[in-house]
């Protein structure tokens, strides 16, 4: 009696071990369809059911790779990042570690905590592990760059690397195209209106090298003429006025002209480009 009450016990708990086994892949199954159809928020909460019954943990890198992709879709950086460490955790192989981590770097691309992507990159970059990845680390810190708007080391970046040809070109010609501040303010203060005519604001800088050489020539004059309190005052009051007014102008129209060209490609990586993206 006692065996056969042993025999029925232990077929009991093999037949709910196959239900709940069954019921987890039916739950899990369901989760992907609502991923594919993008519906982020429902298969999240399914995911999250799939964890909370997977006490073998057989789902738990696909689960919280999935909930965290969930999240960065649904803009919950902070949320995603969480989900991706836990992913990381039950990591199968090489190609699923660095996928995560990848990951991590794309999100705080996209959260612009870029100071801790070049970090992670930097990390990788380092690790004897992922030797044979160096043209995907590049790639990112490429797109860390963009973020950083710095475009300079985005070019020579994405040059060391054979994915991306069209962002490297891409760089390359907004690297080209971003005008010097700098060099604005320099050739702004030798001759007034030049700096806005590097900056393409042609009527605005030969205006101000008039209106200069006009208040030039009254203060100048009043000095030759010996009116020095005029002289003073013309000085003080238009020709400092114009002369300080030409350097601001051609630093604003130059920083307004750097703004409209990465803003022009970004817009383009937005919306035109089919590369991989963060």
């Amino acid at each position: 009696m006692r065996i056969i009450l042993t025999k029925f016990l232990f077929l009991i708990i093999l037949l709910e071990n196959n239900f709940a086994q069954t019921s987890i892949e039916e739950v899990y199954s369901l989760a992907n369809k609502l991923f594919e159809n993008k519906n982020y928020f429902d298969a999240i909460t399914e995911y999250k059911r799939v964890n909370y019954f997977d006490t073998k943990k057989e789902y738990s890198f696909d689960t919280n790779y999935k909930i965290g992709l969930c999240y960065k879709y649904g803009g919950f950086y902070e949320n995603s990042i969480q989900y991706f460490y836990d992913a990381l955790k039950y990591s199968k192989n090489f190609d699923n570690t660095f996928e995560i981590k990848t990951q991590i770097i794309r999100v705080n691309i996209l959260r612009k905590t870029i100071d801790r992507a070049f970090q992670l990159c930097n990390e990788l970059e380092k690790d004897v592990l992922f030797q044979s990845k160096t043209d995907e680390i590049n790639y990112w810190k490429g797109w860390c760059y963009i973020f950083n708007d710095d475009w300079n080391n985005a070019e020579l970046t994405f040059a060391k690397t054979y994915l991306g040809k069209d962002i490297y070109l891409l760089a390359k010609k907004v690297n080209k195209e971003k005008l010097s501040v700098t060099f604005a303010k320099v050739i702004s203060y030798i001759l007034p209106g030049s700096g806005q005519i590097y900056a393409g604001k042609y009527i605005s800088g030969l205006l101000s090298l008039a209106w200069n050489l006009v208040a030039g020539y009254f203060t100048i004059n009043s000095f030759l003429e010996q009116r020095a309190f005029d002289g003073i005052i013309v000085g003080e009051l238009v020709w400092l006025r114009f002369y300080k007014g030409n350097v601001e102008n051609s630093e604003n129209f130059t920083i307004d002209k750097n703004l409209s060209i990465t803003n022009n490609a970004m817009k383009f990586l937005q919306e035109e480009y089919r590369g991989l993206k963060p």
